[in-house]
């Protein structure tokens, strides 16, 4: 005690001559200030050398307007942040934003899913009830102008996406070049809030299985995704599909809202884990009364990530649901986002997520139990088949789209498998991993 009271007056000296007229009463409210400044130095000492390298750039680099501090700081942030790992990354205003946007599940745009190929932006589809979709602008159209500036080569989706993006009501005019007719033409849309829903394709198969395609975990999923479970029992769904192939996570809450039907409440779906052991968090299913006890198959892919692989591991985990498809991509990280000054802000991996009997997934994904195997054609197909479920006459879906719909053996795989479910959910119980 008294060793710390000395070093506390020697703080104090220190602070006493560095403080100016910031006041008298150094007493004991300032305890806490004067050790975290003691406590900081290293904190200090790498500041302090950010500054005097900053400083040096700015004063000598050979463009003046490439090393203004401003600019400078940004660079030296996202190299900061996005070294740490794939997932970390400062984000500016604009990327912020869209990162709002995608969670909220609502954004201003024009209704078209986008992909960057051999260097150019090509439509994958236009969203069902969308002016991309009014206007008439088909899968394998390309993107070669928006508001009469050209898209170059090489663009990123991001860098396309932000300029077709924008408030709803305004108006925004796209260069599409068609290559089954060789032109290109122009087309003013006026943008909509384009609202993505997460639960799609919501049906009951023959044999009374079930089926719901889950695109993302928004902040509305778990809403939507009650709804599409009540609607299936109430047609007379005894079984269910839950597909989460190509669904690349989103918010934890919502897959711990998703698995929540399937588990009794005070049940343990996912926990984290970060760098202290005090850092644990159990996120337990809230739901009231029974769990619903539907033979439950998941199907997933490489494309499976995050929320998606919370689901699958738990169910997968607690023997209560068998899964179908190819190994999940391996994201057990949790992202924590902060917001910064300006509109800008930051996502941060701060913990690690685990299966109720304690399995990190991370960089491992998730193995399927039922492997199903399909090519990068077949998957890209499939991928506009469930986009698109409300294009349903083979005909005129080939006539759209150029391909003829093929078939989804995964899907197929699902379905056999809940047709022998007795011997399966045997299997699932036994292969939980340990």
């Amino acid at each position: 005690m008294h060793t710390v009271g000395s070093m506390f007056k020697r703080i104090l000296a220190i602070m006493a001559g560095v403080a100016f007229g910031l006041g008298v009463a150094l007493a004991t409210t300032h305890w806490a200030l004067a050790w975290s400044w003691f406590g900081h130095r290293d904190l200090d000492r790498s500041s302090d050398y950010v500054r005097e390298v900053l400083q040096l750039v700015n004063e000598n680099y050979v463009d003046a307007k490439e090393s203004d501090f401003d600019k400078l700081t940004r660079s030296a942030l996202h190299g900061m942040i996005e070294s740490l790992d794939p997932h970390s990354e400062f984000m500016e205003s604009s990327d912020y934003r869209e990162m709002e946007e995608e969670m909220t599940g609502k954004f201003g745009g024009i209704g078209i899913q986008v992909e960057i190929r051999q260097g150019r932006a090509v439509v994958i589809a236009p969203i069902a009830g969308t002016p991309g979709e009014r206007a008439g602008i088909l899968r394998g159209d390309e993107i070669v102008r928006v508001d009469d500036k050209p898209v170059e080569k090489g663009a990123t989706m991001n860098a396309v996406v932000d300029r077709l993006r924008g408030p709803p009501r305004t108006k925004v005019k796209v260069g599409l070049y068609r290559p089954g007719t060789d032109k290109t033409f122009d087309l003013t849309l006026t943008r909509e809030v384009i609202k993505v829903d997460s639960v799609r394709d919501v049906r009951v198969l023959p044999g009374g299985v079930g089926y719901l395609q889950l695109t993302e975990f928004s902040e509305h999923t778990g809403a939507e995704f009650g709804q599409a479970l009540d609607r299936l029992v109430k047609e007379g769904a005894t079984s269910l599909i839950l597909d989460l192939r190509n669904n690349p996570g989103g918010l934890l809450d919502a897959a711990v809202e998703v698995a929540e039907p399937f588990f009794r409440k005070g049940e343990l779906i996912v926990y984290t884990q970060g760098r202290k052991a005090a850092d644990r968090d159990d996120y337990r299913s809230e739901a009231k009364g029974e769990p619903l006890k539907l033979p439950i198959a998941v199907l997933i892919n490489a494309g499976s990530a995050s929320a998606a692989e919370i689901v699958a591991g738990a169910l997968k985990d607690t023997g209560r649901a068998v899964i179908v498809g190819e190994r999940s991509f391996g994201k057990g990280s949790v992202q924590s986002v902060f917001k910064l000054k300006n509109g800008e802000g930051l996502r941060l991996t701060t913990a690690r997520y685990y299966t109720p009997s304690g399995i990190s997934i991370h960089e491992k994904g998730i193995e399927p139990q039922v492997g199903v195997v399909m090519t990068p054609d077949e998957d890209s197909k499939l991928r506009l088949q469930r986009s698109r479920s409300d294009v349903t006459a083979p005909k005129d879906f080939e006539e759209r789209f150029a391909f003829a719909p093929i078939e989804d053996r995964q899907l197929q795989a699902a379905v056999d498998v809940l047709k022998g479910v007795g011997v399966f959910a045997a299997r699932a119980a036994g292969a939980a991993t340990h």
